[in-house]
């Protein structure tokens, strides 16, 4: 019985590693997503791992007037000292959790984020115009 308790105890550390999403400590994650659906807090997670790709790719939800690329639906600002300041808008927007989902799966794929966002645009585009978001270097 003792040693099944020293081996948990030597592979607890490496089990509770492993269920964060991206390295992303869940004390990180807006309180506002207590009760949100993996998939949103997981987007949430991506967002704030990978700004620089989501700065390059745009949205289609309609919050053109308000965001500049898909990072905006989650992030407002990224202060001095590194800490978030989140914005709620994908909390409750399925394209803005969509676009996202769909440059994780396409990273993974091994794609560059030019060919990520020619994609986003194109599958995306029906759903109306697009935020004002800088294309990435080529």
């Amino acid at each position: 019985m003792r040693r099944s308790h020293y081996l948990l105890w030597l592979v607890l550390p490496f089990i509770m590693a492993a269920c964060g999403t991206r390295g992303t400590p869940l004390a990180k994650i807006p309180a506002f997503l207590g009760d949100a659906p993996a998939r949103v807090v997981e987007a949430y997670q991506y967002a704030m791992t990978h700004s620089h790709e989501l700065s390059h790719i745009p949205c289609y939800c309609g919050c053109q007037h308000i965001h500049t690329s898909n990072l905006d639906c989650y992030i407002d600002a990224i202060k001095p000292d590194g800490k978030f300041e989140f914005d709620n808008h994908a909390e409750n927007c399925g394209i803005c959790v969509d676009i996202t989902h769909d440059v994780i799966r396409l990273k993974a794929e091994g794609k560059t984020l030019l060919e990520i966002r020619q994609y986003i645009d194109a599958v995306y585009s029906q759903y109306g115009p697009s935020t004002n978001t800088p294309f990435p270097a080529a």
